[in-house]
């Protein structure tokens, strides 16, 4: 099996590789015990060859690889590419490009929500995947033919897949459809996580502004230690300590000994005094400067009745349009929409509002009705 773990070869190969038209591209990572994703494997399949590059090596230098990603010319073909492009705008400080996300092509073509790479190999390419090798571990040296036969596989049969969605995006016209759902994934704020952002992630109930300042303080404080340690960050603190401290609010180390959920050396010492100086700049923050709650679904009147029938309607349209309903709206989408004619939702913009949008409205306002037409339901004009 195809396994690079030197430079020279490296080298060598993303030379051959770079006159190509495409190239299909996946990784092999792990991070159930650390922050950032430990990458293991990168898979590429050129027109000729493909080849796994062993990130683990010792002394592997893969900048051949990156400039491949950067290079203008040569489309990157990955499924279900964001995950892999986080890793790679780690590695690189910036986004492959172009790319094409035989994923977000297939939700487009009708293959169905998310649809698996598994799924796309049986029909589009007539082959099966051994799935054995799914929880395999990739840290561990010497690989197997068998794992690298797996890994190989995300990569060669993309290519088939690749070919055969082109080609119905081109019978179908969606190609325009594709573009914008990349441009969404290439946003590189995407990637850029700020460490003032992690309290959002925490669920809370009726919080009021001061506790939320805390929170955000306390989450931070978690979230830089995390990254620092290179460790999940519920292995620093749980995410019910750091409410709770962000609730108790201790002001000295005794009563931060107090807290339930912080092991000793966190209440002393360099971690008790971070903690504590994080609680004392939520506490010190101006009350106009102290975050809001975000507004959830429970905060806002029930959509009632005219939801149900907009589900009803996008059923419909996506199975007449062959297109995924996610892609379309969810259910929150579909909430907002029955509240509010202007909802800031992508199914009001561009090709979702002429296949879903425009008659939502329509349907919302009495203008259009559904009816059941044996097995189907179909529209009707009403004057």
């Amino acid at each position: 099996m195809p396994l690079i773990s030197e430079n020279d070869a490296l080298a060598t190969f993303c030379d051959r590789q770079a006159d190509a038209q495409f190239i299909t591209v996946d990784t092999e990572f792990l991070r159930d015990k650390t922050y950032w994703p430990r990458l293991c494997l990168i898979q590429v399949g050129g027109p000729n060859e493909e080849a796994a590059i062993d990130a683990l090596a010792e002394g592997i230098d893969l900048k051949p690889l990156l400039d491949l990603m950067r290079k203008p010319d040569l489309l990157k073909v990955f499924h279900a590419a964001r995950q892999d492009f986080e890793i790679f705008y780690r590695l690189m400080g910036e986004l492959p490009a172009p790319v094409f996300d035989t994923q977000i092509s297939a939700m487009v073509c009708g293959f169905g929500d998310s649809v698996g790479y598994e799924t796309l190999v049986s029909q589009l390419a007539g082959q099966r995947i051994d799935k054995s090798m799914r929880f395999t571990d990739w840290q561990r040296r010497p690989l197997s033919d068998k794992q690298l036969e797996y890994a190989l596989a995300d990569v060669t049969h993309l290519r088939v897949v690749y070919e055969k969605l082109t080609k119905l995006l081109e019978e179908n016209g969606r190609a325009d459809w594709v573009e914008e759902e990349l441009a969404a994934l290439l946003d590189p704020s995407l990637y850029k996580f700020d460490i003032r952002e992690a309290w959002r992630r925490l669920k809370v109930r009726n919080p009021k502004p001061r506790m939320l300042a805390i929170l955000r303080e306390v989450a931070a404080w978690r979230e830089e230690e995390a990254q620092t340690r290179n460790v999940p960050r519920n292995r620093i603190t749980r995410d019910d300590s750091v409410i709770e401290l962000a609730i108790q609010k201790p002001r000295t180390q005794e009563e931060l000994k107090n807290m339930r959920g912080l092991h000793g050396g966190q209440t002393k010492g360099e971690s008790g005094t971070k903690i504590l100086e994080a609680i004392a700049r939520g506490l010190s923050l101006p009350n106009d400067k102290c975050p809001e709650a975000p507004k959830s679904r429970g905060n806002f009147p029930k959509a009632g009745p005219a939801a149900d029938l907009l589900k009803v309607l996008l059923k419909m349209k996506c199975e007449e349009h062959s297109v995924a309903q996610k892609l379309i709206a969810n259910s929150e989408d579909i909430d907002e929409l029955a509240r509010n004619d202007n909802a800031d939702i992508a199914a009001l913009k561009g090709w979702r509002r002429e296949i879903f949008g425009k008659d939502a409205i329509a349907l919302k306002h009495g203008r259009i009705g559904l009816t059941a037409a044996g097995k189907t339901i179909q529209l009707v004009k009403i004057d």
